[in-house]
């Protein structure tokens, strides 16, 4: 009987912790959904009715969906809530706790960063409004160069373009003077106005970014290509950007053309046939910012002639040099006017050639080709297309001075010539700007 006893004290002692057990899970999930409708608004403090509204006489169904949907809104924004707190957290440098608050979010609402606004903070501790300020900054930043040289006065007494980012034994850039640092600057532009490089060099940290955007460095690039033209900056805001707007031409690699056509050969001997031959050759075009230009006519490709392309000196025979001059028209078009002939070579005269006959002398001529191109823009690259406009032979006799001209028809031949890159070009620098 005893043993029966305890047994059953034992039974009812685990039915109790079982009925506890429910009991609690039963509170809890009360206190879930009471909590769930607390954050819905339009309920009642007590969190078991909804306030009294207009639409009382809809079914319970519609009701469940408005209730379902309020408590979707709900959790939308405590995940907000969650995102924009574990925000603050990073940027105060707690990565712990923004992960813990990420996870949160996330568990909520999985794509909540990208229902993130930004611009208000629930908690009011400024998460906000320091995002929109931030806003305000960036329009700030447009420009910054005097954004940089406020920073730079701002920072110390003594201004410094740069200062070292570690500790160096040898001797820091910083410490060069200011004129030191310019001529540094316009050789790195160099003769062969190489902007480009000019462009990364302000990339390296503020005070570079300072140097490179110096308007004497930029109205001497502009003197140099449109010369006496460019006394008036008028509509430009700057020499820069009268640089990078007003069209040019190019320095830093070579217009290039393709030409093909198929010509008619000789008839065989026996006359069953004739032959036909595809004919491709290239048209070359370098300009210098001293006003000088080349021009090469050759089948051979572009691989093994823009190496020799990169000096005025070169040993090619067939090459032409002259000078060219940018004009622009009434028809805000701006084109391209070149005069090149071919190099002058001095040949020793062979006398004995003329020992036992009586020499006649030949007439001298000169040969001149006169170019017009127009400059365009194709595509994202600017000013990259020159397009024929004219092109004339000029034959001046020097016994009599007088000059025949020939004129040839713009046709097909002429295609346009698109500009190439050439690295090389400005691996080095020979003179200052």
């Amino acid at each position: 009987e005893a043993e029966e006893d305890c047994h059953s004290d034992l039974v009812r002692t685990d039915d109790n912790e079982r009925s506890n057990e429910a009991n609690l899970q039963a509170e809890l999930q009360m206190f879930r959904a009471q909590w769930m409708f607390e954050l819905a608004p339009g309920m009642s403090s007590s969190g078991l009715e909804p306030l009294p509204c207009r639409a009382s006489s809809r079914g319970p169904g519609v009701k469940s969906a408005d209730a379902r949907g309020k408590q979707e809104i709900a959790k939308e924004e405590k995940a907000k809530e969650l995102f924009l707190k574990a925000v603050e957290e990073e940027q105060n440098g707690a990565l712990y706790e923004a992960i813990k608050f990420y996870r949160l979010a996330m568990q909520l609402v999985p794509d909540i960063e990208f229902k993130i606004t930004y611009t208000r903070s629930p908690d009011g501790d400024g998460v906000g409004k320091r995002c929109v300020e931030d806003n305000k900054e960036d329009d700030k930043m447009a420009d910054l160069l005097s954004d940089f040289q406020q920073q730079l006065t701002l920072q110390e007494s003594s201004v410094k373009l740069c200062q070292p980012e570690v500790d160096v034994s040898q001797t820091h850039i910083s410490v060069l003077p200011m004129e030191v640092l310019m001529y540094i600057f316009r050789w790195v532009v160099s003769s062969d106005l190489d902007l480009r490089s000019l462009e990364q060099l302000s990339l390296v940290c503020r005070g570079f970014y300072i140097c490179a955007r110096d308007p004497e460095i930029w109205h001497q690039v502009c003197l140099k290509i449109w010369g006496r033209s460019c006394n008036k900056l008028v509509p430009y805001a700057s020499w820069r950007d009268m640089f990078l707007e007003r069209p040019r031409t190019r320095f830093d690699g070579v217009y290039i053309s393709k030409t093909k056509y198929i010509r008619q050969g000789e008839q065989s001997l026996d006359g069953f046939y004739r032959a036909w031959h595809q004919v491709e050759y290239y048209r070359y075009l370098r300009f210098f910012p001293d006003g000088q230009v080349m021009m090469l006519t050759t089948p051979e490709d572009p691989q093994s002639i823009v190496p020799r392309l990169r000096t005025k000196n070169t040993r090619t025979d067939a090459i032409l040099l002259g000078h060219y001059r940018l004009s622009q028209e009434t028809d805000n078009q701006t084109k391209v006017f070149a005069v090149i002939m071919k190099k002058k070579e001095e040949k020793p005269i062979d006398y004995h050639k003329y020992r036992y006959f009586r020499r006649v002398p030949a007439q001298e001529t000169d040969h001149s080709f006169h170019v017009g191109l127009q400059l365009c823009s194709s595509g994202r690259q600017r000013f990259n297309k020159l397009v024929w406009i004219h092109h004339s032979c000029h034959i001046t006799y020097k016994s009599t001075g007088e000059t025949a001209v020939t004129t040839f028809d713009i046709d097909k031949m002429y295609t346009p010539l698109f500009f190439a890159r050439v690295k090389s070009f400005t691996a080095f620098s020979e003179k200052p700007l």
